[in-house]
């Protein structure tokens, strides 16, 4: 009775659900959130297909998105509307692809509370700056912003690692060449990893970090481009890793994170083999990883948009992505922005 009530809250016209399977390993109908809210990346793309790929494990998987509050359509330029946020409460993993997002307090609270119980966390390219506060900064989640000073970093550099410091490589000119960085059961079958982003400039990462991805900076956008010569590969800077963050003696939250990841880089198959990998090591299932890595096919057909501002798909609704990506000519604006 209880399973069916968590069914029926979890549709809705306003999110995707694919429903999971109980008894396929190694998702086991374990709860996944997504939740897609950035203008430029095209979030609202990617995350429907990771999700049908996680689904195909046997993972319940809710994609969430950014919308036009009348219309109900996806609008990644709504910074603080994005409905289903309570399903997050019963997740067993979560994952995140926002930017600079500012959320009604009782919205923010479901991830913050997640977060803050330890339960295991993938962000994705601008989560590290996932928070924006600029109207609501007596909030009492207004420490999440990015460029917050008391909890330096906010939600990007205190719980995923890093937050935004700057473009490393030259962005829309210089794409990236994720190299893995260290032998560990998420990196089983990997080889090197392609993606149209620019890698983005780390700081420090903390001391608990576990880099398996540093990024080489392509000069050019092919994926048979050489790598840029001089200081800035030398040295490269991480585009994905692992934390084991320590909550209390009893909890450590195990979390994902990569600066890669904008809806053309997730064509590359070892990135999305990365990705699967790393959800299942987040969740305690690394046991499930075979040493020559998962099959990560492309389900569904994904014909991504390019990134930049001004350039998302509109006039959608979620279930429009259910099976595939949209198809409509639009002008695509690149930013020297984040």
């Amino acid at each position: 009775m209880l399973l069916s009530v968590l069914l029926m809250m979890s549709q809705s016209p306003q999110w995707l659900t694919y429903q999971g399977n109980a008894e396929q390993a190694p998702g086991l109908g374990q709860r996944v959130v997504f939740v897609a809210g950035d203008e430029e990346y095209r979030s609202e793309e990617s995350l429907p297909l990771l999700a049908r790929t996680m689904n195909a494990l046997g993972f319940e998987c809710v994609v969430l998105f950014s919308q036009n509050k009348l219309t109900g359509e996806i609008d990644p330029d709504e910074s603080t509307y994005l409905p289903g946020l309570h399903l997050i409460d019963d997740a067993d993993l979560l994952v995140l692809q926002l930017r600079f997002r500012e959320l009604v307090d009782t919205d923010m609270k479901h991830i913050v509370d997640y977060v803050e119980a330890g339960k295991p966390l993938v962000g994705i390219r601008t989560s590290t700056h996932a928070f924006n506060y600029k109207t609501n900064l007596d909030s009492p989640y207004a420490k999440y912003s990015w460029a917050n000073k008391e909890w330096p970093g906010g939600f990007g550099k205190q719980i995923l690692g890093e937050t935004w410091v700057a473009h490393h490589g030259h962005h829309g000119y210089q794409a990236t060449r994720g190299l893995v960085a260290s032998k560990h059961a998420v990196t089983n079958g990997v080889s090197v990893c392609f993606g149209t982003t620019d890698v983005y400039a780390i700081n420090a990462l903390p001391k608990d970090a576990t880099v398996i991805l540093n990024g080489e900076v392509v000069d050019g956008m092919n994926v048979d481009d050489p790598k840029l010569e001089g200081a800035k590969n030398d040295p490269m800077h991480p585009v994905a890793w692992l934390r084991e963050r320590v909550i209390d003696e009893n909890v450590s939250q195990r979390i994902f994170a990569t600066t890669m990841g904008a809806a053309g880089d997730w064509l590359d198959e070892d990135l999305r083999r990365l990705f699967i990998q790393a959800c299942l090591w987040c969740l305690g299932h690394e046991e499930e990883i075979p040493v020559d890595g998962l099959k990560a096919p492309l389900i569904g057909n994904y014909s991504p948009t390019n990134f930049g501002f001004g350039g998302a798909l509109l006039g959608y609704k979620p279930e429009d992505y259910r099976h595939s990506t949209p198809q409509k000519d639009v002008p695509v604006v690149n930013s020297v922005e984040d």
